[in-house]
């Protein structure tokens, strides 16, 4: 079966379509920032603790250099912009944000062998809904992360939880956000390709491949840039910008890698005769033995 993926990896392009998707995630990076900041500062108040959560969460898996490209140019925004003109644009920045998913639907849909078929309102609709939802797990990802002991304590001092409770919940917060990740692979997958009739998954093989694949390949690249940082001396103050494109690429690259798990499994058990499954380049499931071919 891993041959057979690393064949599809390669007669897909996957590496190809993931320097476009870099491209496209760079342009979409801040308006989904931005968006991010004015939702927790709508929902949550002020709440600067949490948008610094945000930040930090970024920089443990972010190269340093890409990090504060990031954290200077947020700095840089907000500073020119009131919050009062971030909210009244809270909706341009989620259009914004959107291209990035629009872009990883269509390369997925390559990884399935499918032609979208969807309207562009429709396609513009589900981007727009992932861009959402995968907000709302990122921020509730940060809250768990880094607001969690807090919690943990104040549930433990108001409710009478004793110390065990408080134990356990910080260290069940990092399975629960490992869990937000797996369920933004999930419906990046489920959503994103032209698939139709499919049964939802909580967890997939992609889902776990591509979250996997994506914090090796991240702190593997981190690390490796703070032992061997030659970017900067290379390229000067192009250095960040360049660090920024290769996370962003190795981003899409696991993203692609997650669909191309799930597409060639479903494949070989439509091979070995399943029902519900799908081949490669079919939209829907063959019809069941007991029912008429549409």
């Amino acid at each position: 079966m891993a041959s057979r993926i690393w064949a599809e990896i390669q007669a897909d392009d996957v590496f190809g379509n993931a320097a476009k998707l870099a491209y496209y995630f760079l342009l979409a990076l801040f308006p989904l920032l931005i968006f991010l900041t004015s939702a927790i500062g709508l929902v949550i108040g002020s709440g600067k603790g949490i948008r610094h959560a945000l930040f930090n969460y970024l920089s443990q898996v972010m190269p340093s250099s890409a990090f504060q490209l990031i954290d200077n140019t947020m700095l840089e925004v907000s500073s020119s912009s009131g919050a009062g003109k971030l909210s009244f644009g809270l909706l341009a920045t989620l259009w914004a944000a959107a291209s990035g998913v629009g872009a990883m639907m269509q390369s997925l849909n390559t990884g399935y062998d499918l032609k979208e078929s969807r309207p562009w309102w429709k396609q513009r609709l589900v981007a727009l809904g992932l861009t959402l939802g995968l907000s709302v797990l990122i921020i509730g990802a940060v809250v768990v992360i880094f607001g969690g002991s807090k919690i943990a304590d104040y549930l433990g001092t108001h409710f009478g939880f004793g110390d065990a409770f408080v134990i356990t919940w910080k260290i069940l917060q990092w399975p629960i956000a490992f869990a937000f990740m797996l369920l933004a692979f999930a419906l990046i997958y489920f959503f994103a390709p032209d698939v139709r009739d499919q049964d939802w998954k909580w967890i997939t093989p992609g889902s776990a491949v591509g979250v996997a694949v994506w914090l090796l390949v991240s702190f593997a690249f981190k690390g490796y840039l703070h032992f061997f940082d030659s970017y900067s001396k290379t390229y000067g103050s192009l250095g960040a910008v360049i660090v920024l494109m290769l996370w962003l690429y190795l981003t899409g690259a696991a993203v692609l890698i997650g669909g191309e798990v799930n597409s060639e499994i479903e494949n070989a058990a439509a091979e070995k005769g399943a029902d519900d499954a799908k081949r490669k380049g079919a939209k829907m499931p063959r019809p069941k033995k007991h029912r008429r071919a549409a």
